[in-house]
């Protein structure tokens, strides 16, 4: 019989793990210049030879086209949230830094939604398991669940190592403007909205907003975890 690429992907996870978990020591021990690159292991992680470098991930300038459906069977299309600013989280039950971040994402779809801001939520998982966990922590923003198809909805913004979680910051003119790899924060979201926003008021560029938002991240005061210093990938052009 045979088994989805979701399926198979969960039996590699183990050992994509361990050689991210490698490479992160290696990176902690020997920083990279731009702080808003760091990134730190557990401490009792010996460091390892670093991996080589991967190709840029290449995401797309515009928000990408494909249709996933919600808990209910309800199909729905990214386009449903056009004209309106748009963070797309791409998330998993199994994933505990996808788990921590969940709250904050409620926080700002509540405090961000008179700007007009849409959170929506696309789990990768299987939908038995999405529908279980949020009867324990409901989320008050569109949940969208894909298996094969999730991964292929993550793909489409150029994210091909299902690093979870990650979020794309969407204008509203459907301008990808930055898609952040790793768990979110208060003080990150914070920057790349008021960034989203300057975009949408016309006060800066579409072109110019990666830019700001990756001198605004490292101007943040430093974090003690790879947490709080994720990589970060925006469009490689327009």
């Amino acid at each position: 019989m045979s088994r989805s690429p979701l399926t198979v992907a969960y039996a590699g996870f183990g050992l994509i793990g361990a050689a991210v978990l490698g490479a992160f020591a290696y990176d902690r021990l020997h920083p990279a210049a731009d702080p808003a690159h760091a990134v730190a292991p557990p401490a009792a992680v010996a460091p390892r030879p670093a991996a080589a470098p991967e190709p840029a991930a290449r995401v797309p300038a515009r928000r990408p086209e494909f249709t996933l459906h919600d808990l209910d069977g309800n199909a729905h299309q990214l386009a449903e949230w056009d004209g309106r600013p748009v963070i797309v989280n791409f998330w998993a039950t199994w994933c505990a830094p996808c788990r921590r971040e969940l709250p904050l994402l409620n926080h700002l779809q509540q405090v961000y939604a008179p700007k007009g801001l849409q959170v929506v939520g696309i789990a990768v998982d299987f939908a038995d398991d999405v529908r279980t966990f949020l009867q324990k922590m409901p989320l008050h923003y569109p949940v969208l669940v894909g298996e094969d198809e999730g991964l292929e909805a993550a793909r489409a913004f150029g994210v091909e190592t299902m690093a979870f979680p990650f979020s794309a910051f969407i204008d509203s003119s459907g301008r990808v403007l930055l898609v952040h790899l790793g768990e979110l924060h208060q003080d990150q979201a914070d920057v790349i909205l008021a960034t989203v926003f300057d975009v949408d008021a016309h006060r800066i560029g579409a072109d110019a907003a990666p830019g700001v938002i990756r001198t605004a991240l490292a101007a943040l005061p430093k974090a003690a975890t790879a947490a709080d210093h994720p990589l970060q990938i925006h469009p490689v052009q327009r």
